[in-house]
């Protein structure tokens, strides 16, 4: 009696394991796989090197003391850690050289365009034999440094001019492209929504680099207003978040706080697992 319980048992446990092992494993849900990350200072503390040369000789945000929200986002208890970070800090969206304060020329030093970037990014999760599919489902874009400030236009900073709403258009131009291509290459791009103007302290940021120039507070809110509204137009596939909300920069009049930072990696990591429902 007691054996034919035990081939009972041995038989029912044995079917089971066949079962099992002729499953599928299940796959984890989107918010789960690696998020590519691309943009500026506020998703990468770092300047870039190329060779021997980088802008603003290579130094980072905060001298290091700093907590970007790529940092943020492989931290985030809701989020995997994969996070393929090609931003730069100090970048545009388009390709430019560095023009110091006060030089005649600019460059050999310079920033890579988001789309660079995002080709990297892309580059880093494609899935051989073909390279043409990829293990990451969203992108993350944020804020540029384009007609912030007089290094953002890649001419020297004496012959640079604010921009007009034509420049502005132009820029978000560029951010509407790369979110088409990623939206092509079957990724989700998100869009971060600049802080407010009144939680930055944009003169100082001025003075402490140098600068020539920065935005004046109403082509700041008309760009900040102008990128938000048109990526929601022209983009329905994308997603637009405000992740700066209640923002603080950490003293230097623009790079978010620790606090700041971890906030928008939050929402993020929670719009995320929303969509995964």
């Amino acid at each position: 009696m007691h054996i034919q319980t035990w081939l009972v048992a041995a038989c029912s446990l044995l079917l089971a394991q066949s079962s099992f092992a002729q499953q599928k494993p299940s796959q984890p849900p989107p918010s789960q796989h690696p998020l590519l990350l691309i943009g500026a200072s506020f998703a990468e503390g770092k300047t870039p090197y190329h060779g021997a040369d980088a802008p603003l000789g290579g130094v980072a945000v905060g001298f290091g003391n700093y907590l970007s929200l790529g940092q943020a986002l492989t931290r985030h208890r809701k989020l995997p850690g994969y996070v393929i970070n090609e931003a730069q800090a100090g970048a545009g969206t388009f390709a430019h050289p560095f023009c110091a304060p006060g030089a005649a020329t600019c460059g050999p030093a310079g920033w890579d365009s988001y789309q660079t970037q995002l080709d990297r990014a892309l580059s880093r999760v494609a899935m051989p034999p073909t390279f043409s599919q990829h293990t990451a489902s969203y992108v993350v874009v944020t804020t540029a440094n384009d007609c912030l400030h007089a290094d953002a236009a890649g001419v020297p900073q004496s012959e640079s001019q604010p921009c007009t709403l034509n420049d502005m258009n132009a820029s978000v131009d560029r951010l509407v492209a790369v979110g088409k291509f990623a939206l092509a290459k079957g990724l989700t791009p998100i869009f971060d929504i600049p802080p407010q103007y009144d939680n930055l302290d944009l003169p100082k940021f001025q003075a402490a680099f140098g600068l020539a120039w920065v935005i004046g507070e109403s082509d700041y809110k008309q760009l900040r207003t102008l990128s938000s509204t048109r990526l929601k137009a022209e983009l329905p596939g994308a997603i637009v978040l405000d992740i700066w909300k209640d923002y603080t920069h950490i003293g230097d009049g623009i790079h978010p706080d620790v606090a700041s930072a971890e906030k928008a990696a939050d929402v993020i990591a929670r719009h995320l697992r929303t969509l995964d429902r």
